[in-house]
Order: C-alpha cells, then sequence, then structure tokens
C-alpha cells in the first residue's frame, strides 16, 4: 500500500485576483508561502518518506516548503503532476470565462477532465512501484486534486464553486493498483477532516493504471 498525501500549491497574486492559471506560471506570494509552511506543520505529525510536486513553480516551491519543514530532500518535479490546461481562459477572471464562454460552451484548449485523471492516476501508480509501502507527500494543484475527487468518489466531491483550499492536504492510497480516497481536506489546525471524515471509495483498475 502506498499513501498519497495532495496539497494543493499556496495561494498565488492569481488565485487573490480569482484569474484561471492553469499551465500559467505563477508564483507563489507571501500568503502561500505561510499556507505552506501550515501544510508542513501539520503534515510532521504524518508519517512521510518523500515529497514529489508539479513542476510549475508555485507547486515546486510548496513542496520545497513541505519537504524542508519535514527534513526531506528538495522535491522530485515531475511534468505529469501539473495543472489542468485551461487553453484561452488563461489569464481572464472567472467572471470573464462565464462570460465568454456562457452555458457551459467547451473553452478552446481546455483540458478534459478525463485526461487531468488519466494522466495523474498514470504518474501516481508509477510512484506507488518506483516506492512501495510509502507516504509520498505529492504538492499539485487544484483542478488535479478536484479531478481525483471526483474519479475515486463523486459523492464527496465539492460542488461547483466551491474552491479546493490552498494549501489543503488530501488522502489517497493505492492498494493492488487500486486507487482509494482516505481524506479530504483535513482540518491544518486539529489534524481532522473538515467533513468529518470520507469513507474509501475504489477507483477501476484501468483509470487508475492509465490503461
Amino acid at each position: 500500500m502506498t499513501l498519497f498525501h495532495l496539497v494543493r500549491h499556496g495561494e498565488t497574486d492569481w488565485n487573490r485576483a480569482r484569474r484561471i492559471q492553469g499551465r500559467t506560471d505563477i508564483p507563489l506570494n507571501d500568503l502561500g508561502r505561510s499556507q505552506a509552511e501550515s501544510a508542513g506543520r501539520y503534515l510532521r505529525g504524518v508519517p512521510v518518506d518523500r515529497v514529489v510536486a508539479s513542476s510549475l513553480s508555485r507547486a515546486a516551491e510548496t513542496g520545497a516548503i513541505i519537504a524542508a519543514a519535514l527534513g526531506l530532500p528538495a522535491p522530485e518535479l515531475r511534468d505529469d503532476l501539473v495543472e489542468r490546461e485551461y487553453g484561452e481562459a488563461e489569464g481572464l477572471t472567472i467572471e470573464q470565462v462565464e462570460a465568454r464562454y456562457p452555458d457551459g460552451q467547451d473553452v478552446p484548449g481546455r483540458e478534459l477532465p478525463e485526461r487531468v485523471v488519466e494522466r495523474v492516476a498514470a504518474a501516481l501508480a508509477e510512484l506507488a512501484v518506483a516506492h512501495p509501502d510509502e507516504s509520498i507527500v505529492v504538492a499539485t494543484h487544484g483542478a488535479v486534486i478536484r479531478s481525483m475527487i471526483t474519479a475515486v468518489s463523486p459523492e464527496d466531491a465539492p460542488e461547483r464553486g466551491v474552491p479546493i483550499r490552498n494549501g489543503s492536504v488530501h488522502g489517497f492510497r493505492l492498494v493492488d493498483g487500486v486507487l482509494g480516497l482516505t481524506g479530504i481536506d483535513v482540518d491544518l489546525d486539529g489534524g481532522h477532516d473538515a467533513d468529518g471524515g470520507a469513507d474509501e471509495r475504489e477507483l477501476r483498475q484501468d483509470v487508475v493504471t492509465g490503461a
């Protein structure tokens, strides 16, 4: 069994302005660094063997701050853990996106959620093979975490418009190629799930392996 703690990166100025970032490489702001430090303090109470991170700088720095807090080496950076690509919506505010592409219209260049799940699940499966029975922190992005929760346990997925909080931690485990959800949005002060805990759900084997 491999445990994964998916952490959303800390805040950026574009997060604060409600701009869509996607693959645009926006750095953390001071609050974002503080949020990453809070996540690191929480994770000191959890056995962790290594930290990996998206190669985008906001996640890479979040992972580096957490690794330093845990006394672990700098994170391995992976391109397959980057944020969902939003195409022509990147740089726009949420209100601008809704005005330009109303009623759920397709945004040119936007990555399908199913593709996000495929590449991230494959990355987690690869990490589990390389590091069996370890506990791994994954510093990544809001749409990545939302997509994975939705794939594993749709009933526990945040409603549309409810964000994945910057610096929040979400638990998964991979057993015999099957990904399960173990916790959503843990309380960094009390160490408990904000919603009281999620029952473990399973993701189909073919999705987990990226087949």
